[in-house]
């Protein structure tokens, strides 16, 4: 039975190879999508907001899964169309709709959440 040796340099390639990989690698993650998104720059907006886009969803990924609808979030001094998604049910909660609400300063942002039943 014959024993081959590995020399330095083939190691140092295969180290320098699985480091390449291995980084790689590092950024294929797979991540909850975010429970609750943010509300943008805040505060009263006196821009009135565009009409809700109508979404036209396909199946959910899996049963159990509610669509939560885009909304026109407001960031950098103008409304930017969220995309709506879905997200898994929360046992004991349901989802309140991110919605603007006109009051005496402007428009403000209500909902995007999940509340106890």
């Amino acid at each position: 039975m014959t024993t081959t040796k590995v020399t330095f340099p083939v190691r140092r390639a295969l180290a320098v190879t699985m480091l390449v990989f291995g980084t790689g690698l590092a950024g294929c993650v797979v991540a909850p999508y975010p429970h609750q998104r943010g509300h943008g720059d805040g505060g009263v907006v006196v821009v009135e907001p565009p009409p809700v886009r109508i979404e036209r969803p396909g199946p959910p990924p899996a049963v159990g899964y509610l669509w939560i609808e885009g909304f026109w979030n407001w960031s950098g001094g103008r409304h930017v169309w969220m995309p709506g998604h879905w997200e898994p049910q929360r046992q004991g909660q349901r989802w309140e709709p991110r919605r603007w609400e006109r009051g005496q300063r402007g428009w403000e942002q209500r909902g995007g959440e999940w509340r106890r039943h």
